[in-house]
């Protein structure tokens, strides 16, 4: 009887065993990627996380002025909708009075029977007396008439209000198409953004929330907020007029106010939502996005700048502050920073207007 012997171990070696080393390494990527302890992005430096937290900003700045574009014609159409439906009511009411003297009519006409004039007159014991009620019928028919035409015109202007209305609530549904694109782009960038900074130590977001040029930690710069919103620069009383330095002193009270996307005040901002709260405060209304702000007012080189005038930043003009003097601006900058005072020279410079 054949004896069993255990079968033998054969040692892995050389290409085999770099391949079983391989496959074991792939199977437990595999493994740690489904029950969510992997990472699929590579470790990155802090300085990496900042440069991309940056970016992930400026995509997301961009999202957010095509929203508040958006967001401001959606608000027009509305109102324009709302205006046709009141106009619509108006005519509706009229229509309803024009049918009631129409209806009137007919039944004044159907309780005389009407019996054909002639031979009312054959019938009549005295000719005058007929004719002048027959003069009395014409006029009313003619009253008849203007009372059709009238229900006519107002049946038309009634189709071509429900046409236009129309029209104008398939584009108001595409504006809000627009807003609700633009707000997941927003809400992802800013997302992925908070990812990115929790893999910072709190010194590290500290660090990188400060103010440029602000090595004190912390507590200087909002020091720094604290003093320069008491104390506004001296060229502020150079503003080019009184709606400027109106602006302007609404700028310096307003820092140390959070960013919100979206947000025109007064207790958080975006940055084209903060230049258009300053200026409203003077009375002055500017459109909601930097790209149409730049064309709110006169173009102006960068050597003319005073106090009030708005700078704008990045080729596509998505990023905008207000000038206070001295190479520095008031802006607000991105979730991670309040509203400020900055140097202009922070951000890649792309032109000036001064409201007019």
């Amino acid at each position: 009887m054949a004896a069993h012997r255990k079968p033998r171990q054969r040692s892995l070696s050389g290409h085999t065993a770099r391949t079983a080393a391989t496959l074991a390494l792939a199977g437990a990527a595999s493994m740690a990627a489904f029950d969510g302890s992997g990472h699929a992005d590579p470790r990155l430096s802090p300085a990496e996380v900042k440069s991309r937290v940056d970016t992930l900003y400026r995509e997301a700045e961009i999202a957010t002025e095509k929203y508040n574009g958006a967001k401001e014609k959606a608000e027009k159409v509305e109102k324009s909708l709302d205006e046709l439906r009141d106009e619509a009511a108006r005519k509706v009411e009229k229509l309803n009075a024009a049918r009631n003297d129409l209806g009137a009519y007919a039944t004044a006409q159907y309780r005389a029977g009407g019996i054909d004039p002639s031979v009312q007159l054959a019938l009549s014991s005295d000719p005058d007396q007929f004719l002048d009620r027959a003069s009395l019928a014409d006029r009313a028919g003619s009253r008849q008439a203007a009372a059709l035409s009238g229900v006519r015109k107002r049946l038309q202007e009634l189709d071509q209000l429900r046409t236009e209305a129309d029209g104008r609530l398939a584009t108001l549904r595409a504006r809000q198409a627009d807003l609700r694109k633009h707000k997941k782009t927003v809400t992802g960038k800013l997302g992925e953004a908070r990812r990115l900074l929790a893999r910072l130590t709190e010194e590290q977001r500290v660090e990188y929330g400060k103010p440029a040029g602000d090595d004190q930690g912390g507590n200087s710069g909002r020091a720094t907020r604290t003093q320069a919103r008491d104390t506004p620069l001296s060229g502020t009383s150079k503003a080019p007029n009184a709606r400027a330095a109106a602006a302007v002193s609404y700028a310096y009270k307003a820092i140390g106010s959070p960013y919100v996307w979206g947000a025109t005040g007064p207790s958080a901002f975006d940055c084209s939502g903060l230049v258009q709260a300053a200026y409203r405060s003077a009375g002055v209304s500017l459109p909601r996005t930097t790209y149409a702000q730049i064309a709110a007012g006169e173009r102006i080189p960068r050597s003319a700048l005073r106090p009030g005038d708005l700078v704008f930043f990045y080729s596509g003009i998505s990023h905008v502050g207000m000038y206070v003097g001295n190479g520095q601006m008031i802006h607000a900058p991105n979730p991670s920073a309040s509203v400020r005072l900055a140097p202009i020279d922070e951000m890649p410079y792309a032109g000036a207007t001064r409201v007019v």
